[in-house]
């Protein structure tokens, strides 16, 4: 598997591009339980598959070498990419799981992504695991989508690069109080512990779909009600997290700070960094948050520098 300092894309795979389509690429016709049944009885299905079926489970959209990377963090041996892919295709061919593909005017995308099919529902539930996977599920745009798997890439990294990382939580669940709604972080949570003491960082992932500025700021109010109210143990944290918007690139963080200040929803509880998908490709993590500061009557971008976040 190439090493992600290695990757040398200058556009995310996970940016939004014009006109892209999501493309079902799993397997139509019919599988019956009873021949699933007996693939687990000899063997053709076993407890690698059923460690995949989990973590498609837990992050609802995942790509294969997301999959490979916490399949290694697991300490479950796969051997390679190729391995891991082939028994992906014997899940999709069952209908245990079911895989899509990115598709433009600019050509297919490079990846594929994966998500849970009835069958696989059916197999984790049998095994007392909670799967609230829908059908309606896989039917989501590819901008959710999308957000998922840069949120995926985020705490993958954080899992395998900072001494300091304790936990994470795909979809944490947030309460603006004054709203009475309940959102979720579209990029997850981590909880970094040293020295006894712990912070959270919470993920939300931007992309450049349709009416983006909007959502934004329709989400950054939610936030600011969340944080102007908040109370050690609100939405299972003890401590006030701090907020990362991971956007699609440099130019994107300045695009989305640009908006959030125009619109008035600055959060004044909380310092607000910044990063991109790419940044987690670095090799240490601790240059690749951003904050904007006043600097002579203007904002300017600057790193910040968390020893937290290294090695």
């Amino acid at each position: 598997m190439v090493e992600d300092e290695e990757i040398k894309t200058k556009v995310s795979p996970f940016a939004i591009r014009e006109g892209e389509i999501k493309t079902f690429d799993g397997k139509d016709g019919y599988v019956s339980m009873n021949q699933i049944v007996h693939k687990i009885n000899i063997g053709h299905i076993n407890d690698i598959h059923f460690a995949i079926l989990d973590l498609v489970n837990e992050f609802e959209f995942i790509t294969s070498r997301q999959i490979f990377q916490m399949l290694e963090i697991k300490g479950i041996e796969i051997k390679s990419q190729d391995k891991l892919n082939n028994k992906l295709e014997q899940l999709v061919k069952s209908k245990i799981l079911t895989r899509y593909y990115f598709n433009s005017e600019e050509g297919k995308g490079i990846y594929r992504i994966y998500c849970m099919e009835k069958m696989g529902k059916y197999l984790l539930t049998s095994r007392e695991k909670e799967c609230k996977w829908q059908p309606s599920d896989n039917t989501k745009p590819v901008a959710m989508i999308k957000k998922r798997l840069a949120g995926n890439q985020v705490l993958i990294a954080y899992l395998r690069k900072v001494k300091a990382f304790d936990e994470f939580t795909v979809k944490p669940a947030i309460t603006a109080k004054m709203a009475g709604k309940v959102f979720k972080a579209t990029g997850g949570s981590v909880k970094l512990t040293k020295n006894k003491k712990s912070i959270e960082f919470v993920f939300e992932v931007i992309r450049r779909e349709m009416d983006w500025q909007k959502k934004l700021v329709e989400k950054m109010r939610l936030y600011k009600d969340f944080y102007e109210n908040f109370v050690p143990g609100d939405s299972g944290f003890s401590n006030m997290p701090q907020l990362i918007l991971v956007c699609e690139d440099e130019r994107h963080m300045a695009e989305t700070f640009k908006e959030i200040v125009t619109n008035q929803v600055e959060i004044p509880q909380i310092k607000l960094y910044f990063t991109t998908d790419l940044r987690q490709n670095e090799e240490t993590l601790e240059n690749t948050l951003v904050e904007f500061k006043l600097v002579n009557g203007k904002y300017k971008m600057e790193n910040v520098e968390l020893k937290l976040l290294g090695m």
